[in-house]
């Protein structure tokens, strides 16, 4: 393999790759096959399209599709701009899309395939986008990317972008009920790789082989879409792209493409393990599956290892971080488990961990309390909310993750919980904010608290517990349509309790933990 050299950018790495790499495969999708070289010149005449729209450097263009190589053809082409791309979660509720759109200012919106509808319902809503363009074919009313792209021709731009310039934006869920924009700069995504071009300095799973190839199966609205693709990008690797996470296609590409590695959360290898035909598929060629954004129980981790056979690395990071900031490798997950299992591991390279308490105070070795990172993987900062950022990241750097957890004497990090309310549910970030605004809407609800409980396939599940107006009567499966009316699906409650009043303490703040109590009674942590 080549060394990267000097390139530090999107942009400066995609053209090294096309001259590096030229005719190699950089990215298969539903049987296409885009080589580093097209990749190079596709993404020129992408910057030369976008360009004829007035977007520029520091402007954002906003994509919703599920998972495509076009996808990263178009990042790659803003990124030659200097510009942002925003991927959206098409998960997302119609009111949603049109936050996220309008918050970034897109000045361009791509459209996967099934999505024009629900552009077209929120076009008018749209207050900057110049244009609007079907990502792989004209969709509805919206013209082909393709067939406009090829209209420009594949000189390169040339726009001079630095390692701290803003490159993707993704959308975190917002305590407040609204979505955070977090900024990830050329060198936040590419730093952890930049610093660790030495070999000698890689531990086996994190090593790039000649001719490996990649399952991309996360969705690129996640840091471990998007991320894992630039990475690909960045070793000049081969990765297959599956639009959506799917068993039964995922078994396909992992026998048909000899996959050799995936990252997938434990909700999905879980999914997967369940598929009937796991047990007749060869994983011989399968090296590892890292797994992150929320722990996996011992006896599903014992199961995979035995199906499975490949050796398996536990990633801890967010969307703040860029993705991984500590990793639990093959050589602590034992069949017998291990206390270090139930950590996440000890920290990657050149990152900083800490432990502190409510006022910013480290805390001693074996002690709970926030956990804190300092790294240049670390975001520049939340979109647009200087006062956001400045709770969550200090003078000095320090981010706080909203976790709780604690370090033991070796170094390894063990998560116990969640200073913010957060709930995650088959790795997805739910607030309770976001879904207590949603079913509060409702003429007949009085009340209302949002909380997560442990959930075998999900990990959490989101519950409502609502008070109804006297006099009024409600079902739980009234609560349950009201809320996907305004908020994603994964967002919505899949139960719903109904009680008299909510526990609140002497100041009026729901006591949320009074709530969880009998939910996660007889655990030892209170994530699950």
């Amino acid at each position: 393999m080549s060394s990267i050299g000097d390139p530090q950018t999107i942009g400066d790495i995609v053209r090294h790759q096309g001259r590096e790499r030229s005719n190699s495969i950089a990215f298969e999708y539903e049987g296409d096959v885009l080589t580093f070289g097209e990749l190079d010149r596709r993404s020129n005449r992408a910057a030369n399209a976008l360009a004829s729209l007035g977007v520029g450097k520091g402007d954002r263009v906003a994509y919703i599709g599920k998972n495509s190589h076009i996808y990263f053809e178009i990042l790659a082409g803003a990124a030659k701009l200097g510009a942002v791309m925003t991927p959206v979660n098409w998960r997302l509720a119609r009111p949603e899309v049109s936050y996220v759109v309008n918050d970034c200012q897109a000045k361009a919106l791509f459209v996967g395939p099934g999505f024009a509808e629900l552009v077209g319902d929120i076009e008018g809503q749209l207050e900057h986008v110049a244009g609007i363009f079907g990502s792989e074919a004209p969709e509805g009313k919206y013209p082909g990317y393709p067939e406009w792209r090829d209209g420009f021709p594949d000189s390169d731009p040339m726009v001079p972008c630095a390692v701290d310039d803003d490159a993707v934006q993704l959308y975190t869920s917002g305590t407040t009920g609204y979505p955070k924009g977090a900024i990830l700069t050329h060198g936040s995504i590419f730093s952890s790789r930049m610093n660790e071009r030495n070999a000698e300095d890689l531990h086996d799973w994190q090593k790039t082989v000649e001719g490996e190839v990649a399952l991309l199966a996360m969705p690129c609205f996640h840091i471990s879409g998007t991320g894992y693709g630039l990475g690909t990008i960045f070793n000049g690797s081969n990765a297959v792209v599956l639009p959506e996470y799917d068993p039964s296609r995922a078994l396909d590409l992992i026998e048909n493409y000899n996959i050799s590695k995936i990252f997938m959360v434990p909700a999905a290898i879980q999914i997967l393990l369940d598929h009937p035909r796991v047990r007749e598929v060869d994983f011989s060629n399968l090296k590892y599956i890292t797994y992150g954004a929320s722990p996996i129980p011992l006896e599903l981790m014992k199961r995979a290892m035995e199906v499975l056979g490949c050796g398996f690395v536990q990633m801890y990071g967010m969307t703040e971080t860029t993705g991984t900031i500590v990793a639990l490798g093959p050589e602590d997950h034992v069949p017998e488990g291990s206390p270090r299992m139930r950590s996440v591991g000890t920290p990657l390279k050149n990152v900083e961990i800490k432990v502190i308490d409510a006022d910013g105070n480290e805390v001693p070795t074996g002690t709970i309390g926030e956990i804190a990172t300092r790294s240049p993987k670390n975001m520049k900062g939340y979109w647009k909310r200087p006062e956001a950022t400045a709770q969550t990241i200090d003078p000095e750097g320090w981010l706080r993750t909203g976790d709780a957890g604690y370090l033991d004497e070796d170094g390894y990090l063990y998560i116990q919980d969640r200073v913010k309310d957060m709930i995650i549910s088959g790795a997805e970030n739910v607030y309770p904010a976001e879904v207590e605004n949603a079913i509060y809407s409702h003429p007949k609800v009085a009340d209302v608290a949002v909380i997560g409980i442990p959930d075998d396939k999900w990990g959490e599940a989101v519950k409502a517990c609502v008070v109804v107006k006297p006099g009024e009567q409600l079902t739980e499966a009234e609560v349950i349509a009201h809320a996907r009316q305004h908020i994603a699906g994964y967002k919505c409650p899949k139960s719903v309790d109904f009680i008299a009043a909510l526990p609140r303490n002497p100041s009026g703040k729901i006591l949320r933990k009074d709530l969880r109590a009998p939910y996660w009674e007889g655990r030892d942590r209170a994530v699950n």
